[in-house]
């Protein structure tokens, strides 16, 4: 099987078997701590949107740069190798519940150059610095009904996701990102439009970027919301051939580590990634989350210990000092090797 060959993130590709790389930590939970109104979501340019827009992160590219801005420079100077676009809800199917949808693409483009300035910013040759284009999971679902009485309903098809999907990664890729990260996947049937249009895309822009995939378990039972185990969840979409598979988000690192686990024994041919919360929510700590951050960097250095990591961080309640702990406690160690020749060429490519 020949092996993609990277018009971008080529140097993401051969970083992986070098070390574990660290990916940044929450975006929305460090967002509620600059304890923003509904003017500086507004500005100028919506302060007279005839809806509620106070929570839609993702305009803050518009109208609090400034803000966007300071947050990934705390992570690039925590230690993260990748940090995040805050578009993890700028498609047009988030968008139209505020009446917004018509600026999916431009808030795209918008967020990826943000993230491409940091990035530059912190960049050596020595040490590189990525930028992960984030694609939410929409807040429609194409597997699950909407409505409890009626299981057949559905809000959204896969046209339409893999249309919103497809306008926003052109935004991701004409700002900047060096790959698409298809992150907090609760329904795999959305996560395929999502793939679908990123082929559709790099197949006809001839920009040909890494992906990365990251599932969601919601609960005890092993299982993404649409009912899938992490083994199910794998084979569906390795057809995609991701740079890295993982979790993120759901579950904190104690309660996800028998699924990374898995994860890291049965995907052979790519890297693993895993960014969990910082444990479960309490509202009663500085960041709504348990666990501080030398509690989970500790769990994660037992996963590091354990041979099960390529790509480490973290999603809601972590910080700038989740990740600088991560970063050190990890350092130590090798990342996750493999001897299948995919994984090989797709890291020499």
């Amino acid at each position: 099987m020949n092996a993609p060959q990277y018009t971008r993130g080529a140097a993401l590709a051969a970083l992986l078997p070098q070390r574990i790389v660290i990916i940044d930590g929450a975006m929305g939970t460090m967002i509620q701590r600059f304890k923003l109104t509904e003017a500086d979501y507004r500005g100028e340019r919506f302060k007279d949107h005839p809806k509620d827009l106070k929570g839609n992160n993702e305009l803050l590219q518009f109208t609090r740069p400034d803000v966007i801005r300071s947050i990934h420079e705390q992570y690039l100077a925590a230690g993260a190798d990748i940090i995040e676009t805050n578009t993890f809800g700028a498609t047009s199917i988030a968008q139209d519940d505020y009446g917004l949808g018509h600026v999916a693409r431009e808030m795209n483009v918008a967020a990826a150059r943000l993230a491409r300035e940091a990035a530059d910013k912190f960049s050596t040759p020595d040490r590189p610095r990525f930028v992960a284009g984030a694609i939410g999971p929409t807040p429609r679902t194409a597997s699950i009904s909407p409505d409890v009485n009626d299981p057949g309903a559905r809000n959204v098809c896969f046209d339409e996701l893999r249309a919103a999907y497809r306008e926003q990664a052109e935004g991701l890729l004409e700002g900047g990102a060096d790959l698409f990260l298809v992150e907090t996947i609760f329904d795999t049937l959305n996560a395929k439009a999502a793939l679908f249009a990123l082929d559709e895309l790099m197949e006809e822009s001839g920009e040909r970027l890494p992906v990365v995939i990251s599932g969601t378990v919601t609960d005890a039972s092993g299982r993404i919301l649409s009912g899938q185990t992490v083994g199910a969840f794998w084979h569906s979409v390795r057809h995609a051939r991701p740079i890295a598979i993982g979790l993120n988000c759901a579950l904190g690192a104690a309660l996800m580590r028998p699924y990374v686990e898995e994860l890291a024994k049965i995907a052979g041919d790519t890297a693993i990634s895993c960014y969990p919360n910082a444990g479960l929510p309490n509202p009663m700590s500085d960041t709504g989350f348990d666990e501080t951050p030398e509690v989970t960097a500790a769990l994660m250095e037992d996963f590091a210990r354990s041979g099960f990591l390529n790509i480490v961080g973290g999603c809601c309640g972590t910080t700038p000092d989740h990740i600088a702990a991560i970063a050190r406690k990890v350092s130590a160690y090798r990342p996750r090797s493999k001897a299948d020749p995919l994984f090989t060429s797709l890291v020499e490519a």
